[in-house]
C-alpha cells in the first residue's frame, strides 16, 4: 500500500480537502505532476486544470482549479487555488461564464503583454470546458 501524507486543497472561499492521500495530480503550469509521499521539496504555479486526489483510503475525489500555486514537501502538499470546486459542483454555464469574461476583457486589453495573458487564459479555460463538459 502506498504511503500516506497530508493534502491541503484551499480556495479564498473553502478548504476543500484536508485529509492524508496517497496521490495528488496536479495541473502545474509546465505540465500535469503527480505527487507522491516524499516528494522532493517543489513549488509550481497551477494553471486552470482538474486536480484527481486519491484519498488514503483509495477513494478518488476530482477539483477544478482556476490557478494558483502548489507547495510540496516529502511530507505533504499545500495547494493554494485562486479558486477550486469540486468537480460535480461545476456546471457548463458557470464555466461558460468564466470563459465570456475574460474574452471581453481580451477586447479590452491596454498592453499586448496583457492581451497575451489573457489568451493564454482563455485557451485553457477553453481545455478545461472540454474536460470537464465534454461534448
Amino acid at each position: 500500500m502506498a504511503e500516506a501524507f497530508n493534502f491541503e486543497l484551499v480556495s479564498p472561499e473553502r478548504l476543500l480537502v484536508s485529509e492524508k492521500v496517497t496521490e495528488v495530480v496536479i495541473p502545474a503550469t509546465l505540465g500535469e505532476m503527480t505527487v507522491l509521499a516524499n516528494h522532493a521539496p517543489t513549488m509550481t504555479t497551477i494553471k486552470p486544470g482538474v486536480v484527481s486526489v486519491k484519498l488514503a483510503s483509495g477513494q478518488v475525489n476530482k477539483y477544478v482549479v482556476f490557478g494558483g500555486f502548489a507547495d510540496i514537501l516529502p511530507t505533504g502538499c499545500t495547494l493554494l487555488a485562486e479558486s477550486a470546486v469540486p468537480v460535480s459542483e461545476l456546471t457548463h454555464a458557470t464555466l461558460q461564464k468564466r470563459i465570456d469574461t475574460i474574452q471581453a476583457e481580451i477586447n479590452h486589453a491596454q498592453t499586448d503583454e496583457h492581451k497575451t495573458k489573457l489568451e493564454q487564459f482563455l485557451a485553457e479555460l477553453t481545455h478545461l470546458n472540454g474536460v470537464v463538459n465534454p461534448a
